[in-house]
């Protein structure tokens, strides 16, 4: 098994319809501003040199571009990147691409690094989080995360199993086109979900120095506001964001 090819295939076939499911873009007017303001206030003032590691299809990549970094996306997979280059090019946004794995970035330096829900997939989470140190010796490290899987408490695991009923009976497109091979996903150190307190551990045990946790109370917000009432009702995952630098 090659983890890293196997990851890439995946993703690649995965571009194509990864931006339909509501969980991977902005909602709502209201969300994208949510987003727009917890990226200006966590971001360094622009414009700064920003790597956007694990890119995908540039949802953040885009969004700190409109705020006027200047942006890197590195991303596995060439169809990712492609969606992202077709993105930034209706909106007249200027972003490099290179198609690389997170673990290996370009030198830099850069005033920020940034992910998003890119950690679970990587096969060396803490050796990447140090490269990532190397490319920004001087810069901050920003990881927009959310509290799934065994990192879930008891209630917030119940409440993602009954949004996933409720996605299902609106009709809603799953997630993902398929899901990772069982051999593959137990490669992964974070694949069953990282608990926050881990993630700061990790993030210190990189260099970062002293790492910042906070719930970005805000997006959830503006994510709840756009779902019907039951959603609304059930409530969402608690969205994170851990900094350092």
């Amino acid at each position: 098994m090659n983890p890293l090819e196997d990851i890439r295939r995946f993703w690649d076939a995965d571009a194509a319809t990864y931006d339909l499911s509501p969980n991977h873009r902005a909602s709502s007017p209201a969300e994208s501003a949510a987003w727009a303001a917890a990226l200006e206030r966590l971001l360094p003032e622009a414009p700064a040199r920003v790597l956007d590691a694990g890119a995908g299809t540039g949802f953040l990549a885009l969004n700190a571009a409109r705020l006027g970094h200047e942006v890197t996306a590195i991303d596995l997979s060439p169809g990712m990147l492609s969606a992202l280059d077709r993105s930034a090019a209706h909106e007249g946004l200027t972003i490099g691409v290179i198609e690389a794995p997170a673990h290996e970035p370009p030198s830099g330096p850069f005033d920020a690094i940034i992910e998003r829900h890119l950690l679970w997939t990587l096969p060396d989470p803490a050796g990447t989080l140090t490269a990532w140190r190397g490319a920004a010796p001087s810069g901050r490290l920003i990881l927009f995360e959310s509290v799934w899987g065994a990192a879930a408490l008891p209630w917030d695991a119940a409440r993602i199993r009954l949004q996933e009923i409720l996605r299902r009976a609106r009709g809603l497109p799953p997630e993902h086109h398929g899901e990772y091979d069982p051999e593959l996903r137990a490669s992964l150190p974070l694949a069953g979900g990282t608990p926050p307190e881990v993630l700061v551990e990790l993030v210190e045990a990189a260099g970062w120095g002293p790492a910042r946790l906070e719930r970005l109370r805000d997006i959830e917000w503006a994510r709840a506001s756009s779902l019907p009432p039951l959603e609304r009702l059930v409530g969402l995952q608690p969205r994170i964001a851990v900094t350092a630098g």
